[in-house]
């Protein structure tokens, strides 16, 4: 047996998942903690880490090490996302990192980053021969990966993410009509790879890869079922209509209101606006029969890798 780390720094927030593995290459989670960065805080848009959340994400990784110090972690593997990827003090927070807390960071391109992103979903939903849209939001990106249970056909990432948007656009509190329109438009605009890529492999379902698809998954259990129904699963099947309610009420929502919402961590008040007009965009665009949740993403993926080489 032995113990792996996996750190997913991410634009939001820094992801530690430790699982242990046995000789057959088979892991069991033994750990798993996010932490709030939001690396994107008062610099994406001019392409740099800000002081504070510069700092926000070193006193992070400070504490998902002593974590891993506890649980006797062998090895550690650290990838960086978008909004480190694209920060001009990006090899400054990395050294800063190695020489304070002795984590190697490697940056992982957009396109690894969807690359990985595949695996990690491809573990935790049962995929078939039919074509799926995997979309994973991120803070400072999103991938699109047009996939089935054996292979990519095509993969893209966007800088589309969450907080990058919300960076891009002064939105009124609570979004207007008209608002709505100038940002779908946008999406439309900057997503015609994606629209060509459709065309050529057309898809009915779509997968969600964790971050929004999970305040989604939980907003729905706490106002339809009960928050148990998310207990210890991988994959969840959205109703539309559960969704589309839920969606009507995100929309039409002050930051107060969405502040009282059940199953919506305060991280994410602000970016499941954005976020879930992306979702719909989609789904309308598309004609999406069916969605999904994935539990799993870039870190799940990375183990994947770690332990299958030849991936």
């Amino acid at each position: 047996m032995s113990r792996i780390a996996v750190i997913d720094l991410g634009t939001n927030t820094f992801n530690l998942l430790v699982v242990e593995v046995d000789s057959t290459k088979l892991y069991t989670p033994v750990f798993q903690k996010k932490i709030a960065v939001k690396l994107a805080e008062g610099g994406i848009k001019k392409g740099f880490i800000a002081p504070k959340a510069f700092q926000r994400g070193i006193e992070a990784l400070k504490e998902h090490h002593q974590t891993i110090l506890k649980y006797k972690v062998e090895t550690i593997h650290a990838f960086a996302t978008s909004a480190i990827r694209g920060a001009s003090n990006q090899i400054g927070f990395i050294e800063k990192v190695k020489s304070e807390i002795g984590i190697d960071i490697e940056v992982v391109s957009g396109d690894r980053e969807a690359e990985l992103i595949y695996y990690g979903v491809r573990n935790a939903v049962e995929m078939s021969d039919e074509l799926s849209l995997i979309i994973d939001i991120g803070g400072g990106s999103t991938e699109f990966i047009i996939a089935n249970k054996n292979e990519i056909f095509w993969k893209q990432s966007f800088l589309l993410g969450a907080a990058r948007l919300l960076e891009m656009f002064d939105f009124s509190d609570p979004i207007t009509v008209e608002q709505t329109k100038i940002y779908t438009n946008y999406l439309r605009k900057e997503l015609q790879p994606l629209f060509d890529a459709v065309r050529k492999y057309p898809v009915k379902e779509l997968l969600g890869s964790s971050g929004s698809f999970d305040s989604l998954a939980e907003m729905i259990a706490h106002r339809f079922y009960s928050p148990y129904i998310l207990t210890a699963i991988t994959e969840y099947t959205f109703k539309m209509d559960d969704f589309n309610a839920t969606y009507e009420t995100i929309i039409k929502s002050t930051t107060r209101e969405r502040h009282q919402m059940k199953g919506l961590v305060s991280m994410r008040v602000d970016m499941i606006v954005i976020s879930s007009i992306f979702v719909n965009f989609i789904i309308s665009s598309f004609a999406i029969q069916k969605m999904r949740l994935s539990t799993y993403s870039l870190k799940e993926g990375v183990l994947h890798y770690i332990l299958n080489q030849s991936v």
